[in-house]
């Protein structure tokens, strides 16, 4: 299973950037998708998670009105819109794939598989 993930970039504060990430190569069955994010010198932690299938999404509150994940399960692709970007949003973003509904969606551990990471910078 690969995940390649896109979109990063630089941008100023007040920005927008959208974020791919992909799955390929053997078949997995995909209980949700996440975003996780982690920035120099702290814990990677969640983002926004969406389910496969019912599409029932979620998002750490900081985040929340700014950020839009969503998918298209024909591509097995998920999205980050990131809106009204801010400096403290610098940070490497990684998406992975949850394949069971075991544990909460916020949680490192409840995902399998995980992309490369791309770069997110905002300036101030």
């Amino acid at each position: 299973v690969q995940l390649q993930a896109s979109g990063g970039g630089l941008v100023q504060a007040g920005g927008s950037l959208r974020l791919s990430c992909a799955e390929s190569g053997r078949t997995v069955n995909i209980y949700a998708m996440g975003w996780f994010r982690q920035a120099p010198g702290k814990e990677r932690e969640f983002v926004a998670a969406i389910n496969w299938n019912g599409g029932r999404t979620y998002y750490t509150g900081s985040v929340k009105g700014r950020y839009t994940i969503s998918r298209d399960n024909a591509k097995n692709t998920v999205y980050l819109q990131m809106n009204s970007l801010k400096p403290e949003d610098t940070a490497v973003y990684y998406c992975a794939i949850k394949t069971t509904g075991a544990s909460d969606y916020g949680l490192i551990r409840a995902y399998r598989f995980w992309g490369q990471g791309t770069q997110v910078t905002v300036s101030s």
